[in-house]
Protein backbone atom coordinates (compact mmCIF):
# COMPACT_ATOMS: atom_id res chain seq x y z
CA UNK A 1 0.00 0.00 0.00
CA UNK A 2 1.31 3.37 -0.92
CA UNK A 3 1.28 5.87 1.27
CA UNK A 4 1.90 10.07 0.39
CA UNK A 5 2.60 12.75 2.73
CA UNK A 6 1.52 16.15 2.92
CA UNK A 7 4.27 17.26 -0.07
CA UNK A 8 2.73 15.11 -2.33
CA UNK A 9 -1.00 15.77 -1.98
CA UNK A 10 -4.05 13.83 -0.05
CA UNK A 11 -3.73 10.12 -0.08
CA UNK A 12 -6.69 9.05 -1.92
CA UNK A 13 -6.22 11.24 -4.67
CA UNK A 14 -7.53 14.34 -5.92
CA UNK A 15 -10.82 14.87 -8.65
CA UNK A 16 -8.33 15.39 -11.33
CA UNK A 17 -7.00 11.93 -10.32
CA UNK A 18 -9.97 9.69 -11.14
CA UNK A 19 -11.36 11.01 -15.15
CA UNK A 20 -14.00 8.14 -15.24
CA UNK A 21 -15.66 9.07 -12.22
CA UNK A 22 -18.74 11.49 -12.77
CA UNK A 23 -19.27 14.93 -11.53
CA UNK A 24 -21.83 15.05 -8.65
CA UNK A 25 -24.14 17.62 -9.62
CA UNK A 26 -27.70 18.53 -8.14
CA UNK A 27 -27.17 19.43 -5.00
CA UNK A 28 -29.19 22.79 -5.40
CA UNK A 29 -31.71 20.95 -7.00
CA UNK A 30 -32.22 18.31 -3.89
CA UNK A 31 -31.73 21.74 -1.10
CA UNK A 32 -34.74 23.71 -3.51
CA UNK A 33 -37.06 20.36 -3.23
CA UNK A 34 -36.17 19.69 0.55
CA UNK A 35 -37.07 23.50 1.39
CA UNK A 36 -40.41 23.31 -0.45
CA UNK A 37 -41.38 20.17 1.40
CA UNK A 38 -40.52 21.67 4.24
CA UNK A 39 -42.32 24.79 4.00
CA UNK A 40 -45.28 23.21 2.81
CA UNK A 41 -45.32 20.84 6.16
CA UNK A 42 -44.99 24.18 8.05
CA UNK A 43 -47.64 25.67 5.82
CA UNK A 44 -50.06 22.56 6.65
CA UNK A 45 -49.63 22.33 10.23
CA UNK A 46 -49.83 26.32 10.88
CA UNK A 47 -53.46 25.73 8.76
CA UNK A 48 -53.99 22.94 11.19
CA UNK A 49 -53.91 24.56 14.73
CA UNK A 50 -55.34 27.81 12.99
CA UNK A 51 -58.20 26.00 12.11
CA UNK A 52 -58.54 24.18 15.71
CA UNK A 53 -58.50 26.79 17.55
CA UNK A 54 -61.53 28.69 16.16
CA UNK A 55 -59.56 30.63 13.56
CA UNK A 56 -62.26 30.50 11.07
CA UNK A 57 -65.78 30.13 13.25
CA UNK A 58 -66.65 33.95 14.52
CA UNK A 59 -68.25 32.41 17.73
CA UNK A 60 -65.51 32.53 20.84
CA UNK A 61 -66.40 30.51 23.43
CA UNK A 62 -64.28 30.51 27.35
CA UNK A 63 -65.45 27.62 29.90
CA UNK A 64 -65.65 29.71 33.23
CA UNK A 65 -66.32 27.17 35.57
CA UNK A 66 -67.78 23.59 35.68
CA UNK A 67 -68.97 21.17 38.27
CA UNK A 68 -69.45 17.76 38.54
CA UNK A 69 -71.59 16.71 41.76
CA UNK A 70 -73.23 13.83 40.43
CA UNK A 71 -72.54 11.14 38.58
CA UNK A 72 -75.05 11.71 36.34
CA UNK A 73 -75.08 15.05 35.56
CA UNK A 74 -71.97 17.76 34.75
CA UNK A 75 -72.56 21.34 34.55
CA UNK A 76 -70.58 24.68 32.74
CA UNK A 77 -70.82 27.96 32.63
CA UNK A 78 -69.26 30.27 29.94
CA UNK A 79 -69.78 32.94 27.67
CA UNK A 80 -69.51 32.80 23.75
CA UNK A 81 -69.06 36.07 21.97
CA UNK A 82 -70.04 36.33 18.72
CA UNK A 83 -71.60 38.52 15.53
CA UNK A 84 -74.94 40.24 17.40
CA UNK A 85 -76.86 39.45 14.35
CA UNK A 86 -75.84 35.98 13.79
CA UNK A 87 -76.24 32.66 15.93
CA UNK A 88 -74.16 30.42 17.05
CA UNK A 89 -74.49 26.56 18.23
CA UNK A 90 -71.95 25.20 20.26
CA UNK A 91 -71.00 21.53 21.25
CA UNK A 92 -70.51 20.98 25.11
CA UNK A 93 -69.21 17.82 25.75
CA UNK A 94 -68.23 16.03 29.34
CA UNK A 95 -65.73 13.24 29.53
CA UNK A 96 -64.49 11.00 32.27
CA UNK A 97 -61.40 9.96 33.64
CA UNK A 98 -59.97 8.16 30.28
CA UNK A 99 -61.21 11.34 28.15
CA UNK A 100 -64.21 9.07 26.21
CA UNK A 101 -67.38 10.98 26.16
CA UNK A 102 -69.85 10.26 28.60
CA UNK A 103 -72.19 13.29 27.48
CA UNK A 104 -72.58 16.01 24.85
CA UNK A 105 -75.31 18.68 24.18
CA UNK A 106 -75.82 20.97 21.11
CA UNK A 107 -76.37 24.62 22.80
CA UNK A 108 -77.82 27.48 19.99
CA UNK A 109 -77.52 30.93 21.37
CA UNK A 110 -80.33 32.71 18.93
CA UNK A 111 -79.35 36.34 17.25
CA UNK A 112 -79.14 39.71 19.74
CA UNK A 113 -76.28 39.93 21.99
CA UNK A 114 -72.75 39.71 21.03
CA UNK A 115 -71.46 38.07 23.98
CA UNK A 116 -73.67 35.97 25.91
CA UNK A 117 -72.78 33.76 29.40
CA UNK A 118 -74.93 30.79 29.63
CA UNK A 119 -74.86 27.55 32.44
CA UNK A 120 -76.21 24.20 30.82
CA UNK A 121 -76.52 20.44 32.50
CA UNK A 122 -75.25 17.29 30.80
CA UNK A 123 -77.19 14.34 31.24
CA UNK A 124 -74.18 12.13 31.81
CA UNK A 125 -74.38 7.71 31.16
CA UNK A 126 -71.31 7.78 34.05
CA UNK A 127 -68.95 9.86 35.93
CA UNK A 128 -67.53 12.92 34.13
CA UNK A 129 -64.25 14.04 35.58
CA UNK A 130 -63.77 17.28 33.49
CA UNK A 131 -66.38 19.50 30.60
CA UNK A 132 -65.72 21.65 27.49
CA UNK A 133 -66.82 23.48 24.23
CA UNK A 134 -65.93 21.40 21.54
CA UNK A 135 -66.35 24.23 19.33
CA UNK A 136 -68.66 26.99 18.71
CA UNK A 137 -69.92 27.84 14.79
CA UNK A 138 -71.69 30.82 13.71
CA UNK A 139 -75.03 29.80 11.74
Amino acid sequence: MATRDAENGPVLGTPDDFPDRQRRGGRMVVHVVIGVLVAIVAGGWGYVMWSMTGGATGAKPQVITFSIERPDEAEITFTVSKPADRMAVCRLRATDVNHGEVGSKEVRIPPGEGSKQLKERLDTTAQATSVHIQYCNLV
